[in-house]
């Protein structure tokens, strides 16, 4: 690797130890959680639960658009060890790619039947999302160079600066579509004045102009690298599908007012999300070792642990919706939100079958059969849509909940019996692009 020279050229930066980076992305990602989870608590202190089920579902529908139009090009970048494609390129594509997603927002905005508050709200996540989806590529570069720190410096000041800005602006203007322009404005002036720079500092250092001058537009390698990336992007967008769809059918069904709560209820799953993720992302490498030397009962033993210490985090959240729930979500939001306990604990139970499942997932990427995830993913699709189809408009809100539960429980198996197949085949690999670990 080489060392990161400092646009001055006084002195030189090594990258970081992967302890480091490691310690650096925990920290980034939990202060971006934390403060992602406070908008939604300083819009349910603010305005309306109409207001708040706008916000949610403008996070809904923008998130599938922008996972896939992504193509997860962070990941392909900054696993680029052959650097087979420039910086560039991954930004011309990045680029051409994100005004495409800006323009699938606004048609499902306007072509939905949505009222004109609710469109107003998801045009302006989807230009929120835009510069998000800017910055997220100029990480990818930050990461191919070892230098976590700065992406998790850059998340710290975006987590901080919106929930802020959201809240000044909300409390002002008493609108939630005020507060996500504002939003919107904070996330481009984080790019402007924290990304951007630290990339080109990155760009300079680099030997002999090696990650390319500038924006690439040309046409036959963009085309070749969205080939390369397109199977990351289709499966990330089936992760945001499993995970929105509950939301899309309680909004049509039962109104922006009861996906409020329910979005408020199951952001609180986030917290143990987090822990679980960070887990699995610092044995994964030992997996990934003990599968490809044949080790087998030494993976089983690694993962029957994590398993363990999911089954206790998500036990100990049942525990707490059970007893505390109703005072939980009064606390946090409002009254009106802690009227839906048995809702809560069935999406606690959820969790806990969520975090097993994301234990599982990894353990499947360690043994390098990336396909697998991708079946996982699309009988999900098909899960979730049947589930809550069935049961919101029966159950309504517990149905959701319900519906969740179903297809945690389905994933979280199927993890289950491809890992066990795998651990039969012994050491192995697969050709196929790596999907994300979502379950």
């Amino acid at each position: 690797m080489c060392l990161d020279r400092s646009p001055d050229g006084d002195r030189e930066i090594r990258p970081l130890s992967l302890r480091r980076n490691f310690s650096w992305t925990l920290a980034g990602n939990l202060v971006y959680a934390g403060c992602q989870w406070g908008m939604l608590v300083v819009l349910a202190k603010l305005v309306s639960p109409e207001d708040v089920g706008q916000f949610a579902l403008g996070l809904a529908v923008t998130a599938p658009v922008f996972m896939f139009t992504n193509l997860q090009l962070r990941a392909v970048q900054a696993t680029d060890a052959a650097e087979e494609f420039l910086f560039g390129d991954y930004v011309g594509l990045r680029l051409v790619l994100t005004g495409v997603a800006l323009l699938a927002v606004i048609a499902i905005a306007l072509a939905s039947g949505y009222r004109i508050g609710t469109a107003a709200v998801l045009i302006s996540m989807g230009i929120a999302k835009a510069f998000e989806s800017v910055s997220d590529v100029l990480y990818g570069l930050m990461q191919h160079r070892e230098r976590m720190d700065r992406i998790a410096v850059s998340m710290m000041i975006k987590g901080t600066v919106s929930v802020t800005v959201l809240a000044v602006a909300t409390y002002l203007s008493r609108s939630v579509f005020v507060g996500v322009i504002a939003l919107a404005v904070s996330w481009a002036a984080v790019l402007a004045a924290y990304d951007v720079p630290n990339a080109i500092w990155i760009l300079r250092s680099a030997p002999n102009g090696a990650h390319g001058p500038g924006v690439r537009w040309d046409p036959s390698t963009l085309r070749r690298l969205a080939l390369t990336a397109l199977p990351l992007g289709f499966v990330t967008m089936l992760v945001s599908l499993n995970a929105n769809i509950p939301r899309y059918f309680i909004e049509h069904l039962l109104g922006e007012k009861q996906l409020a709560y329910y979005a408020a209820m199951a952001y609180l799953l986030v917290a143990g999300n987090t822990i679980v993720a960070a887990m699995a992302q610092s044995t994964s490498p030992r997996m990934a070792r003990c599968y490809a030397t044949g080790d087998r009962d030494s993976l089983r033993r690694l993962v029957n642990r994590q398993v363990v210490v999911c089954l206790a985090l998500g036990g100990g959240g049942i525990v707490v919706a059970i007893f505390g729930g109703t005072w939980i979500l009064r606390i946090l939001y409002r009254p009106e939100y802690a009227a839906y306990p048995r809702v809560f604990t069935i999406l606690m139970a959820a969790a806990a079958i969520v975090y097993v499942g994301s234990v599982l997932g990894g353990a499947v990427t360690a043994t390098r059969w990336f396909r697998g995830q991708s079946y996982v993913h699309l009988a999900s699709l098909v899960v979730v849509l049947a589930s809550n189809y069935a049961m919101i408009p029966i159950l309504g809100l517990e149905g959701a909940a319900w519906a969740l539960v179903l297809v945690s429980l389905f994933a979280t198996l199927a993890y289950a019996l491809i890992f066990m197949g795998r651990l039969t085949r012994g050491a192995g690999s697969s050709r196929a692009v790596p999907s994300s670990d979502a379950a």
